[in-house]
């Protein structure tokens, strides 16, 4: 594993960069709708870079009522090196710095591998509720240590 960096975007807007993290995937299918270039975008978002300043990857927390859903995205050629696994535990510890009990994620309709995508979600401790989301409750120790 290369030095990986989180960087915070803020604002975030859309562009190249998260085009190509998606690999030809619809934004749509995100919730993201049809942006253009340099569209904002809603909630917070952050990107992982390598040490030569590539995108990696990105994470996306939508927080509300004391909850929030996540977005994990990692380019194509990145996956399986454990990026997603980086972003993940990244956006646990934002969660815990603003308080929040519970990170959730529902997988799309229309996916190309739901399967895998839950499969991974599951392993990272996440459970399927009633209405189809993945939840995991944020780790106490992150909320504690992150004050």
């Amino acid at each position: 594993m290369d030095t990986w960096a989180w960087v915070a975007e803020t604002p975030a807007s859309w562009d190249d960069r998260k085009r190509q993290v998606l690999g030809g995937l619809d934004p749509a299918l995100f919730g993201l709708g049809r942006p253009e270039s340099g569209d904002p975008l809603g909630d917070e978002w952050w990107r992982v870079e390598d040490g030569a300043g590539r995108t990696l990857g990105y994470g996306r927390l939508d927080g509300s009522w004391g909850d929030a859903e996540i977005l994990v995205l990692v380019r194509p050629d990145a996956r399986g090196g454990g990026v997603g696994a980086f972003v993940l535990a990244h956006l646990e510890a934002e969660a815990g710095r603003r308080r929040l009990h519970y990170i959730y994620n529902v997988v799309p309709h229309g996916h190309p591998d739901p399967e895998q995508v839950t499969e991974w979600l599951a392993g990272h401790g996440f459970v399927r509720n009633d209405v189809g989301e993945l939840r995991k409750q944020v780790p106490a120790g992150v909320v504690q240590n992150s004050g």
